[in-house]
């Protein structure tokens, strides 16, 4: 039996967000196995110090904004490379570009 770390079960799912799609943290957490550990996803991601084969510009918070302080003008370029539609406020539609790990 494998014993998976909770960062590479993470990784594992926002692999798998779309081009073109966001997904949260806190949905992330729990297609994860780890219901409620919205915050772990935050840190998982932080993690990633700079490697790109994790889509982390896909992850947004609970209400469609992005909440990556260090990074917010190149997660809004990067996922409005995808067609995702960013505002001013760092504002995504949900119901237009969630992703939730169902389809």
């Amino acid at each position: 039996m494998t014993h998976e770390s909770p960062y590479t079960a993470i990784y594992a799912v926002v692999k798998q967000i779309p081009a073109g799609r966001v997904c949260t943290y806190g949905r992330i957490a729990a297609l994860a196995g780890f219901p409620g550990q919205a915050r772990m996803v935050g840190y998982a991601l932080h993690a990633l110090l700079g490697h790109h084969d994790v889509p982390w510009w896909r992850v947004i918070n609970r209400v469609g904004r992005i909440s990556n302080v260090y990074a917010a003008d190149e997660q809004r370029a990067r996922l409005q490379a995808e067609g995702v539609v960013v505002n001013d406020e760092y504002l995504v539609d949900l119901k237009r570009f969630l992703w939730t790990g169902d389809e």
